[in-house]
């Protein structure tokens, strides 16, 4: 498979610089959200308005609980992966992402109403895991060079996370990290066609391009006149052989 080098007119412009800062601004920017709820909050237990699975009480919550959390730790190990991986999401995927992020935001929520067991799930973590499974299938089936660069940074970085998609600790809501993780694979997979970015594109490629459909080989011009002349005197000696011979012109 040929690994394709984005155009440095598109990835080093001002406009992408400009992107990749905005990017980070609106990462941080939720972050900072998710830091001033619990702030401002203190003392109300805001995590009782989460995902109450199959109870109507619990709907609003799939609104809410990825902007709610069990405690400062809980909010602490997801803060630093949604600035990562927030940023990587809208500098290599800013179309993606405005169909993406609903997704991997609202997506987990309803499944663990349908399907979790009892209980209040909250967490940005779905949030968390959605990009991560994005991220890391987009590099896979990409021929982009910066999307497999993110993708196998984020395999370093974020690997061990797929044992969160097991039910192997108490207390954690794996429905809500396996149900983004499918939910990021799948859009992976249906938006692969989407933000590839122009690539390099060198002389020799537009030379061979311009040979193929302009050129031709001397050697097949050459046999081609040779063909063509054997015909013809192929053709004019069953004619004189046909003058001359009463039993072929009957």
């Amino acid at each position: 498979m040929e690994i394709h080098s984005p155009d440095p007119a598109f990835t080093d412009s001002g406009r992408a610089r400009d992107n990749v800062r905005l990017a980070a601004r609106l990462s941080l920017g939720f972050v900072a959200v998710l830091w001033l709820i619990p702030i401002l909050g203190w003392g109300l237990e805001l995590e009782r308005f989460g995902v109450r699975p199959r109870h109507w009480i619990g709907l609003p919550g799939i609104l809410a609980a990825p902007m709610l959390h069990a405690g400062f730790i809980h909010l602490i190990a997801n803060s630093l992966p949604l600035l990562v991986l927030g940023t990587t999401m809208l500098v290599l995927y800013p179309t993606a992402a405005l169909r993406v992020l609903p997704a991997v935001y609202l997506g987990p929520g309803v499944a663990v109403w349908l399907f979790a067991k009892e209980g209040v799930h909250v967490g940005a973590s779905g949030l968390v895991y959605g990009l991560v499974s994005y991220i890391f299938v987009a590099g896979l089936i990409r021929r982009d060079r910066r999307a497999i660069a993110a993708s196998m940074l984020v395999a370093f970085m974020y690997g061990t996370l797929i044992w969160g998609v097991l039910p192997i600790r108490v207390g954690v809501s794996w429905e809500t990290h396996l149900a983004a993780a499918l939910i990021g694979v799948l859009m992976a997979i249906m938006l692969r066609h989407r933000d590839n970015p122009p690539r390099v594109r060198y002389s020799w490629e537009d030379e061979n391009a311009d040979g193929e459909v302009e050129g031709q080989d001397p050697q097949s011009e050459d046999l081609g006149a040779g063909q063509g002349i054997s015909g013809k005197d192929r053709s004019g000696g069953a004619n004189d052989d046909g003058a001359g011979d009463p039993r072929q012109a009957n």
